[in-house]
């Protein structure tokens, strides 16, 4: 994602951009559920994630070289892998990781949520503001989330507890180092992170996982791990590392409660899912917690006019676009 790029398809203002770039996270990641159950039929997880992230900081890296961008320097090098090996190689494979240990799909949902939260902490003792409206839609989206999880399984094992609650939790380190350490240019700096964490990745592989099946894999696998390739990593995650550099944080992961609801719609329309109605209580806050991020700074505003000695605390830190 770059300026560029949005300005070849006519979207020039920040709003706009960060309009598309939500749009792209929302959407797409939210298929990326079905598509990684497809491809893990017959892939290995660790190989799966590996082999498209290496991929991927290949093309990305030969993509920023081709536009004139540098090669990092070590210190860049450096900072790229510690991004890379907490949101590639801990986060990414922590997930699949816990659903083999036996975390049910609901619960896994549910503690993916809570990735916004943490991001906003690190933030604040980072020094950033985070607007009360932005805590207040945090916590709206993961109790819409919560909800919407209903509609999956809950079973869980300790051992995928504990994984489970540990990817989001590296995933929000990672994206609060990619803000505040020293990055080469934006396409530079996303290769060199899914290089780094890829082959992270490809040695965990290599010491826990047959590569065989990935030789063996039907075209149906190919073709989901080719989504996951170029969909979900080289176009959304791109979008999502655009929206950490240019957003608030309580925006930026929004997907996250998002996400579950574009997955159950894929799910019911392409999977045969059958949904048992939770999902109707679940939008109302999903879709309250996203107006509270996108206009709380407009809300605040709005009721410190109207109601002063209540505003106050609201209004104060208020953040917009």
């Amino acid at each position: 994602m770059n300026t560029t790029f949005f300005n070849k398809f006519g979207f020039s203002s920040l709003q706009a951009r960060v309009a598309l770039a939500l749009l792209l996270v929302y959407i797409v990641w939210g298929t990326t559920y079905f598509a990684i159950g497809v491809a893990l039929r017959e892939m290995p997880p660790l190989w799966l994630n590996a082999s498209r992230f290496v991929v991927a900081g290949v093309l990305m890296m030969a993509w920023a070289r081709w536009r004139g961008e540098r090669l990092p320097t070590l210190r860049q090098w450096r900072n790229a892998a510690l991004v890379g090996a907490l949101m590639v190689f801990a986060s990414m494979n922590l997930i699949v990781l816990a659903q083999r240990a036996g975390i049910g799909s609901g619960l896994m949902a549910t503690v993916v949520t809570t990735m916004p939260m943490w991001l906003a902490l690190w933030m604040r003792l980072g020094g950033e503001r985070v607007s009360v409206t932005s805590w207040a839609g945090l916590a709206l989206g993961v109790a819409g989330a919560l909800l919407l999880a209903r509609e999956g399984d809950f079973s869980a094992t300790v051992a995928g507890g504990l994984m489970a609650f540990g990817a989001p939790l590296a995933w929000s380190l990672g994206s609060f180092a990619s803000r505040k350490l020293e990055q080469p240019a934006p396409a530079m700096a996303a290769g060199g992170q899914w290089l780094t964490g890829g082959l992270l990745g490809a040695a965990a592989a290599l010491a826990l996982e047959s590569p065989a099946p990935m030789a063996s894999a039907g075209a149906t696998a190919w073709l989901a791990w080719a989504y996951l390739l170029v969909m979900g990593t080289l176009v959304a995650l791109n979008a999502y590392l655009w929206l950490l550099q240019h957003t608030a944080p309580a925006l930026a992961g929004s997907y996250s409660f998002v996400n579950p609801a574009v997955a159950l719609l894929v799910g019911t329309l392409l999977g045969g899912e059958h949904l048992t109605g939770w999902v109707w209580a679940a939008l109302p806050l999903i879709f309250g917690a996203l107006a509270l991020i996108l206009y709380g700074g407009a809300l605040s505003r709005a009721l410190a006019s109207w109601w002063p000695g209540l505003a106050g605390p609201w209004a104060r830190g208020a953040r917009t676009l």
